[in-house]
This record gives structure tokens, C-alpha cells and sequence, in this order.
């Protein structure tokens, strides 16, 4: 009896201090708080005071603020850790003055512009330091000048938003960059953006000629004034670990009138692996007029039993008659029909890319609901040599063993291979046939579902190694993907940046975009879990 009222009186101490601990915790982070919101009230400009942008924890209408741009559900859990507070910028001056405050009350930053970010770093932080999220999602002015064949972009403008303002003013303007109208032109841009335009015309950082950030002292600068490595690490490097993007200055783009469309499907059973090992070999060799994707996921039979269909969406800058001479000549395994091919507006393709109904009226770009709004996981490797039909029956198969697989294949070539892999610091260029993104969806919430189908990604991701980009294994900003390395900030800051900088940069633009931090923000403020280290860190 001595010895359990022993062991007792210990657990209760042990509970005890864990409570005092964590309340602490509590008061000294609500202590951080109070100052940081004096400092934000005593700083901000009269003219635009940021009082009723500030939403702290205790406030009712945090909750909604924080979740209506969280796009991936994986992390709207109880357990995911939560900022202490959200300003909902309305002016620059906002953030100027939440970068000064932030430093002097040494609070972690996460800036968020549509929330599409895989792994959720624009809300999220893995750290134990209190975290503040200043939201983008007001500042979405769209300023399109046609005379002049550009437009400034404020990055908490969504694509759907640029899109239709552009072809409000032009049928035959357009801009390449993602296929998914509610994201938001921040993190895209800053990270390189692509789509279905850039066989013809690059990523979106191709066609970037300016750009307005705020720097960690404060400063509001341009292209002229940030200095031309500063433009390029933003334009592909990934805006966050440099300062704050608050504005792009986009080069439209010439589209034709009229473009023609289709959207394939072809079963295991219609031969598919026998096209989809043609696709390979000339997918990335075809004119720079036509991007023709591929994308696998499992399906059941008329039998119950699972089998591998593919769908082809496809965009094509010319008419439907040339599009079928010239698949009918270098892709006939695909079977195209005229009857197949469908001829619209540009603006129309981007409705129909993304799955809309044909004749859906195109404000409908201007709504930020998403489509689908789930838990999800994201993979991305790059193809650099032709997959064998024995490869594609081995990764069908693999995929039919896993749940809810999904593996897009986008081809590159054209104006990809054109563009030096060192113009941006987005370096996969010239040699890579295809990207292919990994996609895992579900419905079931909480973190054992969650960590059953992440296995499952990892398994199909571990698969594919025999096929794709070796040393580095590379991977794409964009589709940031926390599994293959985390930078935790210590003394080796710099060398753990190198597991995923190379994957991302490769060694030259890695080393490169550290220099550049380096020089722009010596003390890491604006840093996350894969953000670009100092080179003395």
C-alpha cells in the first residue's frame, strides 16, 4: 500500500507540474499576444488602421476566418496546431507593420494567399514557437492593361479571377498558369506555375516582368529596387522565404479565337498500355500548339473488378481539323474523331479543363468555392526516359494494390526545353519528358485514415522508383511535399535544406537561392519547414 500511495503522490506532482507547465505556456503566449497586438495598434498607419483586421483565438469569427481557405482538410483537425491570431490584410501598411512586430516579438510568420499549399506551411506551423497567419486573401486587385498586353496581380487573386479579367478585355489574350480557378496567384506564381499553356509559352515565372515585395525591414520594393537576384529567387523560388509578395506584374499571352478541346477516356482493356507507352515517347515532341495529359486511377468493371482507365484532357491552339491530321499521324493509338474535339474560346477551355458543364457561364471563374474539398496527399517526380509497356503493367498493377491512386502525367518539351535551367530558379527543364503528380483523396476524417492512405502514396511513390529522375530524385516546388525532408532550423540548417532544395532547385539554383537569403534576410525571419536556409545557418 506504501508503495502505490507512493507512486500516486508522484503521478500526482507529475500532473501537477505538467498542468503549471502548460499554463505557463499558456499565459506567456497570450503575454506575446496583448504585446504584439499594442505593437500592431501603436505602429499601423492612421490612415489605415489595422485594428479590425486582427482576429485573435478568443474571437468569434476566428474559426471561420481561418478555415474558409484551408484547402486541404488534412489540416483542419483539432490537433493541427493553430495560429494565435490572423490579420486580414486590407494595405500594405499591414503587413509592414506585422513584419516589424512580428521581429520584435520574435513571432513566426505564415502569409496565405488561396491556402492550395499540400502541405498546409501557409497556415501551419510544426514548431513549438507561437505562430501568427497574415491572410492575402483581400488584396486581389486585377489591373489588366491589353495596349500594353500586361496586367499587375495582387497575390490574393485567384486564377479564375485573372483569367476572366482578362478576357473580359481580349478573346485572344490569355496567361499561362494552373488549370484550378480558386487558387490563389501567390504561392502559384511565387513557385514556379504551370498549366496547359507551357509547351507554348514556359511557366508562369516565364512570363513575370515585375513584381512589388515587402522585405523583412519593412520595405516596400520593386524589381528595380529588390535588385535582380531578389526578382529571381521570388519568380520560382518561392516568394515566402524572402519577404512577402504583394503584387505581380504578369506578360499576357497571344491565344487564338477559337481552340479546340477534348477529354479521352480509355480503359486497360482498350489497349491501354500500348498508349500509354506511345504517349511517352511523343508527348513532349509535339508541336508547342498541343498539351495532351494523361492521368490514371482505378476503376471497377462491368464485372466489379478493378482496371486502370485513363483520361487525355487536352487543349490544342488551332482548329479541330488539324488537331486530328496531326494526332492521327504521330498518335493514332489514341484513336482521335473529329467528332471527339470540341471548338470554343479560350476562356471557355479553362471552364472546361477544369470540369465544368460546356455552355457554364464563365463568371463562374470568379467563384472561390473549390470544386471538391477533402483530405489529400501530393506527390511529384519527373520522367526522363521512356517507360517500357512491361514498366506501365507493373505500375498498374501497383496502383490496382492501393486505394484511391491517382498518377497525372504532364507532358513537357517545347518552350520548357527551350528555357535555360538557370533563368529560374524552377530548373526542370530541357531532359524531362513528363512531371507526374501523385494524388491520394478520401472522405474519412482524422489522423488513422489519414495516416492509411498517406502509406499508401508513399508505397506508390517507392514504386516508381526504377522509372523516374534519379540523383537528385527531383520534385516540384509547387507540389511541396514534406517526406522528403524538413529543414528543423538548427546548426545543419543548411545542409538539411540540401535533401529537398536539390529535389526542388537542383545544386546550382539551390546554393544560389541560400545566397540570396543570405544577403536579403541574415536572420532567417520568414522561414518555415522547407524554406531556404542562410548559408551560415
Amino acid at each position: 500500500m506504501a508503495i502505490i500511495s507512493s507512486f500516486n503522490m508522484q503521478f500526482s506532482i507529475f500532473a501537477l507540474l505538467s498542468v503549471l507547465r502548460l499554463s505557463a505556456q499558456s499565459s506567456a503566449t497570450s503575454s506575446t499576444t496583448n504585446c504584439f497586438i499594442q505593437c500592431l495598434n501603436h505602429r499601423s498607419d492612421p490612415s489605415f488602421p489595422i485594428t479590425g483586421e486582427v482576429y485573435t483565438s478568443v474571437n468569434s469569427s476566428f474559426p471561420s476566418v481561418l478555415q474558409t481557405y484551408i484547402r486541404n482538410l488534412r489540416f483542419n483537425e483539432t490537433t493541427t496546431p493553430k495560429p494565435i491570431l490572423i490579420i486580414t490584410a486590407l494595405h500594405a501598411s499591414h503587413i509592414q507593420v506585422a513584419v516589424v512586430c512580428a521581429k520584435k516579438h520574435r513571432l513566426l510568420m505564415r502569409t496565405r494567399s488561396g491556402g492550395h499549399d499540400y502541405e498546409g506551411l501557409s497556415y501551419v506551423s510544426n514548431s513549438n514557437q507561437p505562430f501568427f497567419v497574415v491572410d492575402m486573401f483581400n488584396l486581389r486587385s486585377i489591373n489588366v492593361s491589353i495596349q500594353q498586353e500586361t496586367a499587375w496581380v495582387q497575390v490574393g487573386a485567384t486564377l479564375g479571377e485573372v483569367y476572366y479579367r482578362i478576357a473580359e478585355k481580349s478573346n485572344t489574350h490569355g496567361f499561362p498558369a494552373g488549370v484550378c480557378p480558386t487558387l490563389g496567384v501567390g504561392g502559384h506564381f511565387s513557385g514556379g506555375g504551370y498549366g496547359n499553356l507551357m509547351r507554348k509559352y514556359g511557366l508562369s515565372v516565364d512570363n513575370i516582368v515585375d513584381a512589388q515585395l515587402i522585405d523583412v525591414n519593412g520595405r516596400l520594393l520593386n524589381r528595380k529596387s529588390m535588385g535582380e537576384d531578389l526578382f529571381w529567387a521570388i519568380t520560382g523560388g518561392g516568394g515566402v522565404s524572402f519577404g512577402v509578395v504583394l503584387a505581380y506584374k504578369i506578360k499576357l499571352v497571344r491565344v487564338p479565337a477559337i481552340v479546340t478541346v477534348f477529354m479521352i477516356e480509355r480503359t486497360y482493356e482498350q489497349n491501354l498500355t500500348t498508349i500509354a507507352h506511345r504517349w511517352l515517347q511523343v508527348a513532349d515532341k509535339f508541336d508547342n500548339d498541343l498539351f495532351l495529359r494523361m492521368t490514371f486511377s482505378v476503376i471497377n468493371n462491368t464485372n466489379g473488378e478493378k482496371t486502370i482507365c485513363a483520361i487525355f484532357p487536352t487543349l490544342y491552339l488551332g482548329n479541330s481539323t488539324t488537331l486530328v491530321t496531326l494526332l492521327n499521324k504521330d498518335f493514332p493509338e489514341l484513336g482521335l474523331q473529329k467528332s471527339d474535339c470540341i471548338e470554343m474560346s479560350w476562356i471557355e477551355s479553362v471552364l472546361f479543363y477544369t470540369g465544368f458543364p460546356i455552355g457554364t457561364p464563365t463568371n463562374a471563374l470568379l467563384s472561390r468555392i473549390p470544386q471538391r474539398l477533402n483530405p489529400f496527399k501530393i506527390k511529384s517526380d519527373y520522367v526522363q526516359n521512356p517507360i517500357s509497356k512491361q514498366g506501365f503493367e507493373f505500375i498498374f498493377e501497383k496502383m490496382k494494390q492501393l486505394e484511391n491512386q491517382m498518377l497525372a502525367f504532364n507532358p513537357y518539351g517545347g518552350r520548357m526545353s527551350e528555357i535555360s535551367e538557370f533563368a529560374k530558379p524552377f530548373p526542370h527543364r530541357s531532359g524531362n519528358i513528363a512531371k507526374i503528380q501523385y494524388e491520394v483523396n478520401w472522405e474519412e476524417l482524422g489522423v488513422e485514415a489519414a495516416n492509411r492512405y498517406l502509406n499508401f502514396t508513399r508505397m506508390m511513390y517507392d514504386y516508381m522508383t526504377p522509372f523516374v529522375s534519379k540523383n537528385p530524385r527531383e520534385a516540384f516546388l509547387n507540389y511541396r511535399d514534406l517526406d522528403i525532408g524538413v529543414n528543423s532550423h538548427g546548426k545543419n540548417a543548411y545542409a538539411e535544406g540540401m535533401v529537398y532544395g536539390h529535389k526542388y532547385f537542383k545544386e546550382t539554383n539551390y546554393k544560389r537561392l541560400t545566397m540570396v537569403k543570405s544577403r536579403v534576410d541574415p536572420d532567417n525571419f520568414f522561414r518555415n519547414e522547407q524554406s531556404i536556409p542562410t548559408l551560415s545557418s
